[in-house]
Parts: C-alpha cells; sequence; structure tokens
C-alpha cells in the first residue's frame, strides 16, 4: 500500500553473521530491517529518524553500544533500545538497563525471545514506558518517600 509508514527495526553490529541473522527475523515478522556495521555508519545514515526499535551489540570498534544509546537518548528518548552480547559483564549490563534499555539479551540469542522482545518493545507505547520507569524508580526508592511521622 503505497504511503503506508514501515516500520523499521534497526541492527548495529559488527559482526556479519548477528546483522544477517538479526535482518532475517526482523523482516520474518513483518518489519523492515535495517542494518549497520558501527554506530557511526548508524548514526550517518538518517534512518533514526525513521527506527521503531534498536538493537544494538555492546562491544564495537569505534562507538561502544552503551555511547550509542546515550546518544540516541538525545534525539528518540523513547526508542526502545534492545543489547545484545556475547560478553557477561553484570556492570556493564546494569549500565545499558539503567540507561534505559529494555532489554539485555546475550548471544547466541535465542531468535523467538529476541523476536518477542522487539514485539512487546514496540507494542508498549512511550507514555506507558515512562510509567514503567516511573512506577520502576518509585518503588526502588520508595525508602525517600517515607515519613518518620
Amino acid at each position: 500500500m503505497p504511503g503506508a509508514p514501515i516500520d523499521i527495526v534497526v541492527g548495529v553490529d559488527d559482526d556479519f553473521r548477528v546483522r544477517e541473522s538479526i535482518e532475517s527475523l526482523v523482516e520474518s515478522a513483518g518489519y523492515a530491517a535495517l542494518v549497520f556495521a558501527s554506530a557511526e555508519e548508524f548514526l550517518k545514515s538518517g534512518a533514526l529518524a525513521e527506527a521503531i526499535c534498536l538493537v544494538t551489540d555492546v562491544r564495537m570498534p569505534g562507538m561502544d553500544g552503551i555511547e550509542l544509546q546515550r546518544r540516541v537518548g538525545f534525539e528518540r528518548p523513547n526508542l526502545p533500545v534492545i543489547f545484545i552480547s556475547a560478553h557477561y559483564d553484570d556492570e556493564t549490563r546494569q549500565r545499558a538497563l539503567d540507561g534505559g534499555a529494555v532489554a539485555f539479551l546475550y548471544k547466541p540469542f535465542d531468535a523467538a525471545e529476541l523476536l518477542g522482545t522487539i514485539q512487546a518493545a514496540v507494542s508498549n507505547p512511550p507514555e506507558d514506558r515512562l510509567w514503567d520507569d516511573f512506577n520502576r524508580l518509585t518503588a526502588e526508592h520508595s525508602f525517600l518517600m517515607k515519613s518518620d511521622t
């Protein structure tokens, strides 16, 4: 249908096989896929404005995924970001989640899990994600709100 909006999921990973897997998986679910070998290539492409979800590796040459997430947040603070990583690093995982990532999956990722995560992320409106963040932060810091009286 001409003029219909296209749901674009972006994948950023320096490993060609991972990019190929993301592209194939995303397209099998009916989304358009754009994949990039680096964060810099993605940011220069202009695809950020059209993306409905970003799937990115953490460790890449040049700009890493955490810095990419930070930069994406300036222009698209509500864009769902999903991390995939071959490295089990709790500190990096926590930084990504604290930075607003909707998920952090480990490679080799399960195709159904990644696709389900993408579908959940894009079906959860930004307003709901903001409320989810608010409720999570409120629960985490509820001791600050309690009165001593």
